[in-house]
């Protein structure tokens, strides 16, 4: 692969990037919009194209994966993991159809690869990568002036969601579990969106996020604005940051201190990220080293454009014997998108939940060249199909016994907020 640096401007050139890449079957941008921290590495990364692809359904997925990568060591792995994954690794099944029809597991090895620094980009490729930054540059971009056609609905009727939330408290009362993740879909089964690229850069406007990503297998496109990391690794060291907590934004500077005032001291919220807290230490005690797991930060609040955030992390050091896949399976789906007992609450939520949930809740990642991984959270996030013109994407919030039913379902909403003004839409 031949590499070289060019001086540009990174964000013209990625929305440049993002319309020449139309003509290729495989892309994947991860964007982290300038949000750093300790453990970041990328700021924003563009594969496109595929040397090779691995692509799988639930049943011997994991096992696949780890054949495929290990004929693939050093190199950048860019793809996902469903969250009906969670029927290969439990006794669970996944009642709804599978109408969105994207894989389980999907990666790829990407033929071309744009890093995007401050003020320069890194192309990697197997041409002249002066001739391929001369043919990006050249890129007339697109207005962002798409009139969508897309009427937005959702698949749970508020009565619905009233009558699945009961349900669940009922069940938390009788102690099948402490808390579960309640999740809905919002879609529009004819759906016309003539450029889903635009759609991301518009998205990523109105929400820019930590772990933003735009996914493409032929007409299948991932959307994403996701704020939560589910798993990372740094050298020996595995990290995990679970979302769990959440307020929305004021319309003034003092109306907005007051909401974060309220989150930090919420009983409510806090005992969610508790307890998902515990879930995730359990989880990680799977792949660790004995005595390594660590909670390094609790309820750290995070204010991003639409919402504000309790973030905590757990890290831990990794047992030399597990590979890096097996350390995700044992930790996954994300336990902050279930709850806990994790197989109980998955359990419920796949007979209250009125639709599959596919990508959301799964996992968007890479792994690296030098042995590291990054996986995000699939939440804030569309999932489109070209193909039969299916949009979706779905939002949920943590249900425990203090729960309040009108304000979880207000919270799904304001989770909603940016993909619906993304879509120009409304839901009352």
């Amino acid at each position: 692969m031949a590499k070289a640096i060019f001086e540009t401007n990174t964000k013209q050139f990625l929305a440049k990037c993002l319309q020449w890449s139309k003509s290729y079957q495989h892309v994947c941008l991860f964007h982290s919009n300038g949000f750093q921290d300790q453990y970041s590495t990328i700021h924003s990364l563009l594969a496109i194209g595929a040397k090779d692809e691995f692509s799988a359904q639930a049943g011997q997925a994991f096992a696949a994966l780890e054949d495929f990568k290990s004929r693939h060591k050093g190199s950048f792995m860019p793809g996902f993991f469903s969250y009906e994954l969670k029927n290969e690794l439990e006794t669970l099944n996944s009642k709804e159809q599978n109408v969105l029809e994207f894989p389980d597991a999907y990666f790829f090895i990407p033929q071309i690869s744009i890093v995007f620094y401050g003020n320069s980009i890194e192309i990697s490729c197997e041409e002249d990568p002066q001739i391929l930054f001369n043919k990006i540059i050249q890129i007339a971009e697109i207005a962002d002036s798409e009139n969508f056609q897309i009427h937005i609905q959702p698949k749970m009727q508020k009565e619905e969601y009233m009558e699945a939330f009961h349900s669940m408290i009922q069940h938390i009362q009788r102690g099948d579990i402490y808390e579960a993740n309640l999740c809905q879909e919002f879609f529009d089964d004819n759906a016309h969106i003539a450029h889903p690229e635009q759609l991301f850069l518009k998205l990523n406007t109105l929400s820019p996020t930590p772990f933003a990503s735009f996914f493409k297998i032929n007409k299948h496109y991932i959307i994403s604005a996701s704020p939560e990391r589910f798993l990372a690794k740094r050298g020996n060291t595995l990290i995990s940051q679970p979302i769990k907590g959440t307020a929305p934004r004021g319309r003034s500077p003092e109306e907005d201190q007051q909401l974060k005032d309220k989150l930090k001291s919420n009983p409510k919220e806090i005992a969610e990220n508790v307890m998902i807290v515990d879930l995730v230490r359990n989880d990680l005690t799977r792949s660790a080293v004995p005595g390594t797991v660590q909670v390094t930060e609790k309820l750290g609040l995070y204010s991003f454009k639409q919402v504000h955030q309790l973030i905590s992390t757990i890290t831990c050091i990794k047992d030399q014997h597990i590979s890096d896949i097996q350390a995700i399976k044992n930790t996954f789906p994300a336990g902050s998108m279930t709850g806990a007992p994790k197989l109980s609450a998955m359990k419920i939520c796949d007979q209250l939940e009125k639709s599959r949930r596919a990508i959301y809740s799964g996992s968007i990642g890479y792994f690296d060249a030098n042995g590291d991984f990054d996986f995000n959270v699939v939440i804030r996030t569309i999932l489109y199909n070209q193909h039969k013109n299916y949009l979706s994407f779905h939002t949920g919030g943590a249900i425990t016994i203090d729960a309040n039913a009108e304000a979880e379902y207000e919270e799904c909403l304001t989770k909603a907020s940016a993909i619906l003004k993304a879509l120009n839409q409304t839901i009352k």
